[in-house]
């Protein structure tokens, strides 16, 4: 039984599939990466990065929070340490990140610097705890809307663990709707539920297996959620953006994340 913020999914074949690969054949092939992105709202991209790096960055992050016992210490810790520190940003900004997006999108590349850490520590569940269905573009709205998320899962990450799960071609109405000014923003953008969602969109949730090494690149009109942690692991994993240097920048997105930015 898969849920997000206890809501349970339908696992028909109508309302659950599996997320997408790009193919080995296609990895180095702009056009059709474009093409694809533009199709389907991602590109997920396995092993792109160093499982190694990326195992590094999980120690050196729970060897500074592992022994905290409190809430408040934590916090303290996340955004005092972590956050700003030269290890999430060397992290962020590694050639095999920060190089392809130079590639993709063929020019200077520019990382906003509110980057996310999200941990869910096993049986968490309820009403805020995994993220809500949403499309980035509800939070970037000053900025351009040729924005790219990257959501790096930092570790393995199987589906139990509550990895991202994406909603299947919902950037196109989401596009038409923000098009149109149909929609209403912020509230009707973000929901808990999204097994209504699906059935709303007509659409399948997609999830996958993620291993340490892999990448998730979507669109701001992409909607995406998480699913709940019923594993007995911790799932940690980032979110950061990346677009074109040239291209008009949200200038609420150039401080640390903090869970009280109101962002």
């Amino acid at each position: 039984m898969l849920t997000s913020n206890g809501y349970v999914l339908d696992q028909s074949p109508q309302r659950l599939g599996d997320l997408s690969v790009v193919p080995d054949r296609d990895r180095a092939n702009l056009p059709r990466l474009r093409e694809r992105l533009r199709r389907d709202g991602y590109l997920f991209l396995t092993g792109l990065l160093d499982p190694e790096v990326v195992h590094g960055f999980r120690r050196y992050y729970f060897g500074l929070t592992g022994a905290v016992t409190d809430r408040a210490s934590y916090r303290k810790v996340l955004f005092d340490q972590i956050v700003p520190g030269s290890e999430y940003a060397a992290f962020c900004a590694q050639p095999a990140v920060k190089g392809w997006f130079e590639w993709f999108l063929g020019g200077a590349p520019f990382l906003h610097k509110r980057k996310i850490i999200r941990q869910t520590a096993p049986g968490e569940n309820g009403i805020g705890t995994a993220t809500q269905a949403h499309y980035d573009l509800v939070y970037l709205r000053e900025g351009s809307d040729q924005v790219l998320s990257a959501w790096i899962p930092l570790g393995d990450c199987p589906v139990a663990r509550g990895g991202l799960t994406y909603l299947e071609g919902s950037h196109h109405r989401v596009r038409e709707e923000e098009a149109a000014g149909r929609l209403k923003r912020p509230a009707a953008s973000i929901t808990a539920d999204l097994p209504g969602q699906a059935d709303e969109y007509d659409a399948r949730w997609l999830v996958t297996d993620y291993a340490a090494g892999d990448v998730v690149i979507h669109t701001a009109h992409t909607i995406h959620a998480a699913l709940d942690n019923v594993s007995e692991d911790i799932r940690l994993s980032t979110d950061i953006r990346y677009q074109r240097a040239d291209d008009a920048i949200d200038e609420r997105w150039q401080n640390h994340w903090h869970d009280r930015d109101g962002l």
